[in-house]
């Protein structure tokens, strides 16, 4: 199974939803669902999340998740094994409670925060399990509505004061906000995804990209990376290599020439940020082999190791080549 794309900084928000193995129940009693409450509350404490919205339904559950520590599959791995010992043992079954990895999207708050919640806490209407969502128990919405008392662990402020600076009138306005939306016409935000992982504004979309995902190669491995990676021609690299080093394009590609410290550069930087192919970079670089662009790469990863000006220059052509 091809693993799922995860992006983890400090001060990121996701939206995690985990199923049932085969669709099955995960929660089969008010105590089961009590337990997983205090599992989150547990994780909470113990990496420093900030749970944002929650809903617990018959064979999955959503969370809208703040990470202060970069943590995420961690915490969410504990939640999920911890919660999974205590009903394997409470309903005397065995194997796997929940379907593969966990669903985690990567959100930009400003933009989708309160769409996102608002989707959350419909849900149990959506499944015709209530009219109302404030009759739900096993959601957030009664906690920011004011029906319920909040967990300690649960972060209502951030949400609200989205909607007001008064407690008070943050709280009818968001009530408003979900209730009185037109239940038709409600879309799923999530369908608004960008590489199946990321949900956000254009610029919180490219910033991801080029922060995060500019670098990675491990596309083999999550297939979603190599639609979310940002190309880059090797034209360009070519380009900023050679304004470095203060030498033309014609030394950056021409073969045989000994101690070419540019063009070895230019090729590590081209394997590194193109996701081209080596028989590629090869056909670009004076038709040389696949076989010989590896080992340039291997030299120059090597020479990394021990020579920090070089590494500084590289990692300042990144920079250089990725920002501009």
């Amino acid at each position: 199974m091809a693993r799922p794309l995860r992006v983890e900084y400090a001060g990121a928000f996701y939206h995690v939803i985990n199923r049932g193995n085969a669709g099955a129940a995960i929660f089969k009693s008010t105590n089961d669902r009590e337990r997983f409450l205090d599992r989150i509350g547990r994780a909470v404490e113990r990496f420093s999340l900030k749970i944002h919205t929650y809903c617990l339904m018959m064979n999955h559950y959503h969370l809208l998740v703040e990470t202060p520590e970069t943590n995420l599959s961690k915490a969410i791995q504990w939640l999920n094994v911890s919660y999974a010992a205590y009903f394997n043992l409470k309903h005397n079954r065995r194997g796997h409670l929940f379907q593969g990895r966990f669903k985690s999207i990567l959100i930009d708050e400003d933009v989708y925060l309160k769409q996102l919640s608002r989707y959350i806490h419909l849900n149990p209407l959506r499944a015709k399990l209530v009219k109302d969502p404030s009759d739900y128990l096993w959601s957030s919405y009664r906690e920011f509505v004011g029906k319920a008392r909040a967990h300690s662990w649960l972060e209502t402020k951030w949400l609200l004061r989205q909607f007001g600076r008064k407690k008070r009138d943050a709280i009818k306005n968001y009530r408003d906000f979900v209730e009185k939306i037109d239940f038709n016409t409600l879309g799923n935000p999530e369908k608004e995804l960008t590489g199946g992982y990321i949900l956000g504004s254009a610029d919180f979309v490219q910033w991801i990209k080029e922060t995060y995902l500019s670098s990675r190669s491990d596309e083999k491995e999550i297939p979603q990376l190599k639609k979310l990676k940002p190309t880059i021609d090797i034209e360009k690299i070519v380009d900023v290599v050679g304004d470095e080093f203060n030498c033309g394009r014609d030394m950056i590609l021409a073969k045989g020439r000994k101690r070419n410290s540019a063009r070895d550069v230019a090729i590590f930087l081209a394997r590194d940020l193109t996701g081209e192919s080596g028989v590629r970079l090869g056909e670009f670089f004076g038709k040389i082999s696949g076989a010989a662009i590896t080992g340039r790469c291997t030299y120059v990863s090597r020479e990394l190791d021990r020579n920090k000006r070089l590494e500084k220059k590289i990692n300042k052509l990144k920079r250089r080549i990725i920002n501009n």
